[in-house]
Formats: C-alpha cells, structure tokens, sequence
C-alpha cells in the first residue's frame, strides 16, 4: 500500500510539469516520424540496416529509450534530499527504491506506447509483438541506465551529459545505424535488442539475440536496485559554476567594488568552482573526441555530393564518406553539450545572483558573467573537438572550420541559456539534444543530402554549418553573408538572454 501511494505521488510529480507530458508526444514524432527516413539515408551510407522498415522500426525504441532515461535520472536525482528524510522519517530504503523504480516503469509504458502510436501513424507496423517487445525492451533498459546514473552523479549538467552520451554512443553506433562489425559495440546497451527488434542476425556465434536482451534486462534492473537502494554517500555530488560560495572577501568584492572588479571577482569564483567539477570537464573533453574517432573508424568508403561555394559559385563536390564524417560528426555533439551547459549555468546559478543583486552587486556583471562562462565552455569544447579532428582529418582553412565550430557552440550555449529558464531542468535537457539533433543531425549534416532543405536555412545552426564545410572542403573563404547571418543569430539570441536574466536576477 506504502509503495503505491509513493508511486502516484511521484508520477504526480512527474505530471505537474506540463511541458514533460508534451514532450512524451515531441520526442516520438521527431525521431519516428520526422527523422526515421533521413536516419535510413545514414544507415545506407554508414553501412548499417538498409533503410526499409528495420531502421524506422527501430527508432520507436530509441525514443522510449531517450524519454525514459532522462525522466528516469530526473526521479532520482531530483530527489534525494526528499528520500532522505523519507528514510530518517522511518521509510524502508528498499520500499523506496521499489517506488521509485515502479515510478520508472510507468515512465517507460508511457513513453513506450507515446513511440509505438508514433510508429504506427508514420510507418505502420509489420510485426506487432515483436515491434511492441523491443521497443518495451529499450524503454526497461534505460530506465536502468536512468536510475543508475541519477543515484551515482546528482549534479544535474555531469549526469545529464554522461546519460546523453551513453545514449549517443548506443543510437549512432548501434548495429541499424553503424555497419560496424567491431566486438567492442557489442557491449553497447541495447546492441542485441536493436537486433532482435529487426530480427536481424548477429552475426556471430553464442545465445541469440533475445537471450541477451533478457540479460541486459535483468541485469541492468538488477544493478539499478541494489544501487537506488543503498544510496551511495559518496556519489559525484560536484557542483556546478555559480553555486559556490564565496568567501567574505569576495563577497565585499562582489557587492562594493566597480563593475570591472565585480565582474572579475564573479569570473574567478565561477572558474574555481569549475575545478571542482572534473566529471563535467572530462564528459565535455570525451564526448566530442569519442564521436570523432569512432566516426572515422566505422565509415566505409564512398561517394558523396556536397554543395560548397568556390570562388563565388555554388558548386557540388564529391567527397569520400570516411574522409567527411569524422570532420562534420563533432558539431550536434559540440551544440548539444553548450546547450546543456547553458542550461544548468543559468538554473544553478539563479538563487545565487538574486542574492547578490539584493546585496548590491550590479544585475549587468551577474549577467555578463553568466554569458561569459557560457561563451568559455563553448570555446572549451569547440577547441578540444578541433584538436581531436585535427588527427583524424585534413580542413583546407583551419581558423574558418574553428570559426565555423565555436559560432555553433556559442550559439547553442545562448539558446540552452533560454531553455532552462523557460522549460526547466527535464523539458531544457529533452529541447537542448533535439533542437541540435533537428537542425544539425538532419537538417544541415552533409552526409544526408548534397544542401540543405529550405527549411533549414533558417535554423540557427545553418551559419555556422556552412562556415565548417567551406573552411572544411574550399580553399578560399567565400561565405561572408553567411558569416554576418550567424552573428546576427548570437547576437539576437544574446539579447533575449540578457532580457531573460534580467527577469531572474531582479526576482
């Protein structure tokens, strides 16, 4: 009875947020019905399932298991502090897990049949058990991976990363996407599921596909459990830039000095909480170098149209997939980490500088140290991801394809400036992967089609796409408009974040 009632207390919870119910709708239609048909153009490049119904079958899952990961992480990351004193207050912390857990599998079974109406409307389905099983199977399985990650690493901007990252890794390298044929991807999460769902062979010798799902599914519940139940008092609770307190010194700085000292006393306080965040740094350095290195690994060979201009002329290029990838893979990962940044830089700080405006620090420093720190992480990522693709692949123009870079992280950090403020934690992680994966994955990725669609020249990604593909494949540089365009993207979207910070930090 206990279990129950603290099960519909936390999906009422779950419920209170609008913005998370319209997204259990938003998510199936971008990745089953919008995306699948441009994933099957990329399965056929990358050598993975050939297009038909096994790719967009397989999307259904991907988005149970993207909805239900993240919502999952949230259930028990965000609640922490209410478990502990639920379990000071007497309650069994094996009763709580329980519940929480249940909480998770309503989560899944929502997000699971959110896919398969999605599927249904856009493809149809083939082969209704085992379509319905998969997906059920994806949706189980990052529960698992939700719970996990939300109990070891409760700051929101390290596990939402790490959660994404998994989730990445296991999409785009997966066995429908990637024609891979490596052991290592083996290990990924839903590799044997993403198989049995298309009821596709695995191509090599042991129990089947399905033998291997249950055990992912077990096992990963299993470890999920006995990890939510025992509550490590030791997890990664690293905070975040802006929620560190500053020490009296500082703080008369913070409040008595002039502008330029305020600003620099707000800089070095938030970068020395940034040392304290070494899961944060690691994630941004990894994710961008992984996606790189494994694109260039599993690429196979080809031809490619890519509309570039070149003296003046637009002009279709051939190139080589395994050459292209790795140097155009870093871009949605590079936007989706500013984004994420952006996000939680604006909500874990907004307590703090509402306190230190009422002190007397000037609401322009604590903004422009906001969008600064912002800026600095986008240039962070940008250079690492430069420094990984310099290995791995040739630009003809280095400092355009960097400019093209840093102009989509910063444009990206500004806009997950705007989403956590509008959206909140859940709905700002869910809007900073798909607003990049919309714009970038689909609609810009040379990979997918020689230009872009007409609707994708106005996305704000646009500008600094075509920034990286002429410093990337030309030798002159011939987009100054488009240049001027994405400046004028950041500068418009900085403005709505000054707009919007000034709300926050005046209460």
């Amino acid at each position: 009875m206990t279990t129950a009632l603290l099960e519909r207390r936390f999906l009422a919870d779950y419920a209170r947020t609008g913005t998370n119910l319209l997204l259990l709708l938003l998510v199936p239609v971008t990745f089953v019905i919008v995306a699948a048909p441009t994933l099957a153009d990329a399965a056929r490049v990358l050598g993975g399932a050939r297009g038909g119904p096994g790719i967009e079958t397989v999307t259904a899952g991907w988005a149970a298991a993207f909805l239900t990961g993240i919502a999952m992480y949230f259930q028990i990351a965000g609640s922490r502090a209410t478990d502990r004193r639920l379990i000071l207050a007497g309650q069994s912390r094996g009763r709580l897990a329980t519940a929480r857990l249940l909480t998770g599998a309503a989560l899944a079974a929502a997000a699971t049949v959110a896919a398969l109406i999605a599927l249904a409307v856009g493809q149809g389905v083939a082969d209704p058990a085992r379509v319905i099983a998969g997906t059920a199977m994806f949706a189980v399985v990052y529960l698992a991976i939700g719970a996990v990650v939300g109990a070891v690493v409760p700051t929101a901007v390290n596990g939402t990363v790490l959660l994404l990252f998994i989730w990445i890794l296991d999409v785009f390298f997966g066995p429908t996407l990637s024609g891979s044929s490596s052991p290592l991807l083996r290990l990924l999460p839903t590799h044997f599921i993403s198989l049995w769902t298309v009821d596709q062979l695995p191509g090599h010798g042991g129990p089947s596909s399905l033998a291997w799902s249950g055990l992912w599914i077990v096992g990963s519940l299993a470890a999920a459990y006995v990890v939510v139940a025992t509550g490590p008092r030791n997890a990664w609770s690293l905070r975040t830039s802006g929620t560190g307190l500053a020490t009296p010194a500082r703080k008369r700085s913070l409040t008595s000095s002039g502008p330029p000292g305020q600003l620099r006393t707000g800089l070095g306080m938030a970068l020395k909480d940034w040392q304290r965040t070494p899961l944060l740094w690691a994630l941004l350095a990894a994710v961008p170098a992984v996606f790189i290195l494994l694109s260039a690994a599993i690429t196979p060979h080809g031809r490619s149209p890519v509309v570039v201009r070149e003296a003046g002329v637009q002009v279709t290029a051939f190139v080589d997939p395994a050459v292209i990838h790795p140097g155009t893979m870093a871009p949605e990962a590079i936007a989706s980490l500013a984004a994420l940044v952006g996000v939680f830089i604006v909500l874990d700080a907004r307590a703090a500088d509402r306190r230190l405006v009422l002190a007397g620090q000037r609401a322009a420093v604590a903004i422009a140290t906001r969008i600064a720190l912002v800026v600095l992480a986008s240039v962070l990522v940008s250079g690492v991801s430069l420094t990984v693709t310099a290995t791995v692949f040739t630009a003809e123009q280095w400092a355009v394809y960097g400019l093209g870079s840093v102009v989509i992280a910063v444009t990206y950090g500004l806009i997950g400036m705007l989403l956590g403020p509008l959206f909140g934690r859940v709905s700002g992680v869910f809007l900073a992967f798909l607003l990049p994966f919309i714009d970038l994955g689909l609609g810009q990725s040379p990979m997918l089609g020689g230009d872009p669609a007409d609707w994708a020249r106005w996305m704000p990604g646009y500008g600094g796409m075509r920034l990286l593909l002429d410093g990337g494949l030309t030798a002159g540089f011939d987009e100054g408009p488009i240049l001027a365009v994405a400046l004028g993207w950041i500068a418009m979207l900085a403005l709505a974040v000054v707009v919007v910070l000034r709300k926050i930090v005046k209460g």
